[in-house]
């Protein structure tokens, strides 16, 4: 059993050198592309896929907001696949560390923010200082919708990596739990393996539902703004 289990949440290296990088640009070699004129059949399911992704995300979007359509798409494939990945056994899962959640979220929201300043600057202002406030109130309410904007991309990113990294240590001390048991008491080693197994396909929901979670809640922040 090992004994430190955030050990397979260091970032890995290779001779050293860090080996995070190379990681987060392995998932896009994943997804298959056609050289033919007439696609097979799982490059149309991507597509179809894809495409029903992007059509629920822009909905609600204006003209404006729709011009960041491949982002969001990108967005969502690229963490999707990155959770997915981070099932596999010895394998690294880049979203559970906060530097690079952050990474991802401040640019989108900061472009966002700047966009709404640009294009509609009453409106954005507006939201520091809602309607009909009492005036004894208003430099506390400024203070308190300034923070809460500030704190928008912090936590998008601690989310998803809560979410991901709660799942990794569950999967851990159960998988820990049946290594120990198999040699004690065979049916409960069944049991828990049972559990083991209904973890797995929950955390395979969590990995799609949480990409999906963090790229819509971006979708909002862009819609406040356009």
């Amino acid at each position: 059993m090992n004994e430190n289990l955030f050990a397979s949440f260091i970032a890995p290296t290779i001779l050293g050198l860090p080996a995070a990088v190379l990681i987060i640009l392995f998932p896009p070699l994943l997804i298959p592309t056609s050289k033919y004129l007439i696609n097979n059949r799982l490059i149309t399911t991507q597509q179809w896929l894809i495409k029903l992704t992007s059509k629920q995300m822009m909905a609600m979007h204006n003209t404006k907001g729709r011009t960041w359509s491949l982002m969001l798409v990108s967005l969502i494939i690229f963490i999707t696949t990155t959770n997915l990945l981070g099932l596999l056994p010895h394998s690294f899962t880049p979203t559970t560390q906060l530097s690079m959640n952050l990474a991802m979220a401040i640019p989108l929201w900061a472009g966002a923010v700047i966009m709404g300043f640009r294009s509609k600057i009453k409106n954005a202002l507006a939201h520091f200082l809602p309607q009909g406030t009492p005036t004894p109130l208003i430099p506390m309410l400024v203070i308190i919708e300034t923070i809460s904007l500030l704190i928008q991309p912090m936590a998008l990113a601690v989310r998803l990596t809560a979410n991901i990294t709660a799942g990794h240590l569950l999967m851990h001390l159960i998988g820990s739990a049946t290594l120990a048991m198999s040699t004690i008491n065979l049916p409960s080693t069944l049991i828990i393996f049972t559990i083991l197994i209904l973890l797995t396909i929950l955390e395979i929901a969590v990995a799609l539902i949480q990409a999906y979670v963090f790229t819509l809640l971006v979708g909002l922040y862009l819609h406040d703004n356009t």
